[in-house]
């Protein structure tokens, strides 16, 4: 499967893209970078030193647009750290970012392959609402769309009823869900959500086990990163959802898209409230089918969260195993 990622890295994202890398049946065309977690300078430089520490100096990194679409940017430090890796470090970026903006990079791609491309997107939505802005006829020339995005049924984690992704830049949700809505001929988009993010828990004993997979190398770049990234966001976790471990939601977005049968979704009409008072960011969904409208969006439900988890640590320590390999 040929994809894209769109990405704010973000603790969640690198893992995601470690995913990504350590899974066979992705071909990853490049990566595209939004401010989010931290800024899109930053994001781009933690995603091109990561991938280049799992040995894919290949993978284009592009760098888009910096700030929301009509607000003030929102960062995440005391979620992701100052740097957006947690405790973490990775050395300076060996290349450059490339010379494309990643919404030009989205749009030559789709058009270069169309129905080929499937964009898998972890961070706001702005790099595509302007990608779209360029090119209005870019949903029928991408294969589909994977959103780690919303929260559906469950509460928000940035304000009562709002998920992050969607909070920082709400106009470019909308966007993009009135984008698919009016394309003729296209499937629609699919939204994983708090709702099932949430039930992917990382534990320490996942780590544990992620070391085991990784055999004898467990002393390596990818599985120290993971470390130390980790405990800063399980103590984030530990401070304020009350358990030490990790909701690693971006991971397991990356991981439908590669294989659907991980979730079960239902087709369901949504907008996204762009004026409320105490709402802005939600995710307004029908689920009583009171409005009449056709559904525009396939929401996540249910997620195979075990099999994902036990994919992760067999995928992710390969990785780990490989890339020492390479080292030595």
């Amino acid at each position: 499967m040929k994809v894209i990622i769109d990405v704010d890295t973000g603790i969640d994202d690198a893992l995601a893209l470690l995913y990504a890398v350590a899974s066979p049946e992705a071909e990853l065309l490049a990566v595209t970078c939004t401010s989010g977690n931290v800024e899109a300078g930053q994001v781009a430089a933690n995603t091109i030193a990561l991938l280049d520490l799992a040995g894919r100096s290949d993978i284009e990194v592009a760098l888009g647009r910096r700030e929301p679409l009509r607000r003030p940017l929102m960062t995440a430090p005391e979620t992701h750290g100052p740097g957006g890796i947690g405790y973490a470090t990775l050395p300076e970026p060996a290349r450059a970012v490339s010379p494309r903006h990643s919404a030009d990079l989205i749009v030559a791609e789709a058009r270069r392959a169309p129905g080929e491309v499937t964009l898998i997107t972890l961070g706001p939505l702005t790099n595509l609402a302007v990608a779209l802005e360029r090119e209005p006829a870019l949903p029928t020339l991408l294969n589909g769309l994977v959103m780690m995005a919303g929260s559906y049924r469950t509460p928000g984690n940035t304000a009562p009823t709002s998920e992050w992704n969607v909070a920082v830049d709400p106009e470019a949700m909308q966007a993009v869900l009135s984008a698919w809505e009016s394309a003729r001929g296209v499937g629609r988009p699919v939204a994983l959500g708090l709702d099932v993010t949430e039930r992917a828990k990382m534990t320490p004993d996942h780590l544990h086990r992620l070391h085991a997979a990784a055999g004898k190398h467990q002393a390596n770049g990818i599985l120290t990163f993971i470390d130390d990234a980790l405990r800063f966001y399980m103590e984030f976790h530990s401070r304020f959802d009350g358990f030490y471990g990790a909701f690693i939601h971006d991971p397991l977005a990356v991981a439908a898209a590669l294989d659907r049968t991980l979730v079960r979704t239902e087709a369901l009409a949504v907008q996204v409230e762009l004026a409320g008072g105490l709402t802005t960011g939600e995710t307004v969904t029908d689920w009583r089918r009171v409005w009449g409208r056709s559904p525009n969006l396939d929401i996540a439900v249910e997620a195979d969260t075990e099999r994902f988890l036990n994919n992760f640590i067999e995928r992710v320590g390969n990785l780990a195993a490989r890339a020492a390999n390479v080292a030595l």
